[in-house]
């Protein structure tokens, strides 16, 4: 009898013993990500060929405490290599693991290779070669804290690679990864099984070969132990023998029905193949459809739904994600009642969407995700429609607020002629997020919720929130987009958060500009100074405008549109100031007398000599980049950069100045003392979208005191 390590993924250990104990092996002991036991050969093919769940069947030849590389290296040279395989025998090591003094895994598998090439020339044997790419043999070298454990691989490739399938659709999940799925979902092998979103098909041709007794190895083309000195090549030939028999016999007496959808006909048509290359193709049923229409088929009355559904990493993603989990919990109530469905997915909350209690829930990583998968019985839903149903168990205090918000600000934005506003900021303690419409877009901004509220029930009120609001406002789930905003510093509100630029134009009192919803935390528009930017407009008529902390430059287009004889627009973003050029030209307004100066506004002003009839400044609450030559505070100084303007403006000039910092105080004494005075005009610069939030900044004109208001 020999020692085996039988490896599998964390969280299948229990399982992986139950199957072992099927095949016949006896002295088992669960271990981490693994199970060892001892067999003989006969058994140990066994398990090779039948094991569904086992990524690889490793010999045990040491166990040995590892502290530092001559330790690993003393381990290694204390097995006697040759006594298990040719010097013709071309090798690779695979190395898993560190510890304290064994930092890399490349260094550790060096090592373990020298000692075994050693020991073949110790022996007097000629050195066996190394080959990464088609070894007959892999070693397996496990390190866990300063234990090692080192075999060889009896497998030689993973044992997902089943040989049916060739490619595979988006985040496929791997073999033995699907077959526990199955086996845990609570699947029984004469019950009909449907996948809604069945991909490349594996969850289904795992269930069928199942059903239909095929060995999961039987295919495979190669095996590690083959190379083995002392392999029993006759034991092996019968063991396959017989298991061709079972599956040519297992299918065709196989009565059970497996049935695929996908809204994919390319994907579909790579399952059909790989069900084909299986063995199951006959069994399985693939067909092109969508998720939450696709109707039983007939005869799955008491049938298995198994499925693994979309879910997402980036917080972007989850909009469309929500809806589509609400539309399939309504869609299963209402198609599938009696039935069983198991879901599998990498997030609770979207799981939640589904409006159902869970009988059972089984957690397993995939990959370093964490997923779990939860299996309902389905029971009718009652006979709210869905939207209905989200506006009145969801958020039901957000949703109401919404709706009321919306049909004030609606109808006042159509009034203005506006293209883009908030319809919601915070208005309720518990649902903390800014919504904003953009056309037929929503973009949600949640602000980050405070520390005494735990994580997991604050996403779960955001996933509500995006609910509710899909619901209330009727937008098309794929046009909600959804950001998380923090407490800002400095320049941090231009945070780039995607890599692919996806805009769009909107209206403003009749002037054209570019937004991006998606690509930054702020979509390159900021609404609450939509009225000043109309007043600029309107005072611009024949003057010089100088536009500082630009932005995007939609103050300058206003400015522009308003018969301005000249803008400059300055901005220490390159990004931004190519963006104003944009804004620019997308109103036809082009020309020498519109200049763009990609600089630090703080130099810059220092510097030029030139002189303006409209400044506009609208700087940072505080910034420490690195473009800039020192930290700026807008509190601590306002007074300096106004000071500064004062040599910018012309006699009977104006300086519209404005930040957002809440509790900002103009120092008027030190403007005074200058020639300067300040008229706080926050209170009517403030849109009606922003009333419930007078402090979402300052504004002021700042004229010489010669001059009559």
């Amino acid at each position: 009898m020999k020692h085996y390590l039988a490896i599998t993924a964390r969280g299948l250990e229990h399982m992986l013993a139950q199957e072992l104990e099927q095949l016949g092996v006896s002295s088992l002991k669960q271990v981490h990500a693994g199970v060892k036991f001892k067999a003989d050969d006969s058994t140990l093919y066994q398990c090779c060929l039948w094991s569904r769940i086992a990524s690889r069947f490793v010999l045990v030849l040491g166990e040995f405490a590892v502290r530092d590389d001559m330790d690993l290296y003393l381990g290694a040279t204390a097995i006697n290599w040759p006594d298990y395989f040719h010097a013709s025998q071309r090798i690779a090591v695979d190395f898993n693991g560190t510890n304290r003094e064994i930092r890399n895994s490349q260094y550790g598998a060096l090592k373990v290779k020298d000692a075994i090439v050693d020991k073949f020339e110790k022996s007097n044997l000629p050195r066996p070669s190394v080959d990464r790419e088609q070894p007959d043999l892999r070693i397996h070298m496990r390190l866990s804290k300063d234990q090692g454990l080192l075999g060889i691989d009896m497998v030689g490739s993973g044992l997902h690679q089943r040989g049916y399938r060739t490619q595979a659709g988006a985040a496929p999940l791997r073999e033995t990864h699907a077959a526990a799925l199955v086996l845990r979902s609570g699947w029984k092998p004469d019950q009909p099984l449907m996948d809604i979103m069945c991909g490349s098909g594996t969850l289904l041709i795992e269930a069928a070969m199942m059903a239909a007794k095929i060995a999961p190895g039987l295919k495979r083309k190669r095996w590690g132990f083959e190379s083995l000195l002392g392999f029993d090549d006759e034991a092996f030939k019968a063991l396959k023998a017989e298991a061709s028999v079972k599956a040519k016999r297992g299918v065709s007496q196989c009565q059970t029905r497996f049935y695929g959808t996908d809204n994919d006909a390319r994907i579909i048509e790579t399952a059909r193949a790989n069900a084909r290359r299986a063995g199951v193709g006959e069994l399985v049923d693939f067909e092109t459809g969508d998720a939450t229409q696709v109707t039983p088929p007939e005869g799955f009355s008491g049938g298995h739904i198994l499925s693994n559904p979309p879910y997402g990493e980036r917080l972007g993603t989850t909009p469309g994600l929500i809806a589509l989990y609400t539309q399939l919990g309504d869609h299963l109530k209402e198609a599938f009642a009696g039935n069983t469905v198991s879901l599998y997915s990498g997030s609770e909350e979207l799981l939640s969407c589904l409006r159902m209690r869970a009988d059972d829930k089984f957690n397993l990583r995939n990959g370093a995700l964490d997923c779990v998968m939860k299996t309902y019985a389905i029971t009718a839903r009652g006979e709210k429609s869905e939207s209905e149903a989200a506006k009145a168990d969801v958020a039901p205090d957000f949703a109401n607020r919404l709706r009321k918000n919306m049909t004030k600000l609606d109808k006042w934005a159509k009034k203005q002629g506006l293209e883009c506003y908030r319809l919601y900021d915070a208005d309720l303690p518990d649902y903390k997020a800014a919504i904003d419409r953009y056309r037929d877009f929503l973009v949600i901004q949640e602000y980050a919720a405070p520390k005494t509220i735990e994580p997991e029930k604050a996403r779960r009120r955001l996933l509500d929130m995006v609910r509710a609001a899909i619901a209330v406002t009727g937008v098309d789930a794929n046009k909600v987009v959804l950001k998380t905003r923090e407490k800002q510093k400095g320049n941090n509100q231009y945070q780039k958060l995607a890599g692919a630029s996806r805009t769009m134009t909107v209206d403003e009192y009749g002037v054209a500009l570019e937004v991006n919803l998606y690509d930054y935390l702020d979509t390159g528009l900021f609404l609450d100074h939509r009225y000043t930017r109309r007043l600029i407009g309107e005072k611009a008529q024949g003057k010089d405008f100088l536009n500082l902390f630009a932005y995007t430059g939609s103050a300058s287009v206003h400015a522009a549109a308003g018969g301005a004889r000249s803008t400059t627009t300055v901005d220490m973003s390159k990004t931004y100031i190519a963006w104003a050029e944009r804004n620019m030209a997308l109103n036809g307004i082009v020309g020498r007398q519109h200049r763009f100066e990609q600089a630090d506004c703080l130099q810059w002003i220092r510097q030029s000599n030139q002189q303006f009839d409209l400044i506009f400044i609208d700087p940072p609450t505080f910034s420490n980049s690195k473009r800039m030559q020192s930290t700026f505070d807008v509190q601590r100084d306002h007074l300096d950069v106004l000071l500064a303007l004062k040599d910018r403006l012309r006699p009977d000039g104006e300086i519209i100045f404005s930040n957002n910092k809440r509790h900002f105080k103009m120092d008027s004494e030190g403007l005074a003392a200058a020639g300067l005075r300040a008229e706080n005009i926050s209170k009517r610069s403030i849109p009606e979208d922003f009333a419930r939030n007078p402090h979402i900044h300052n504004c002021w004109i700042i004229r010489h005191q010669a001059v009559s208001a």
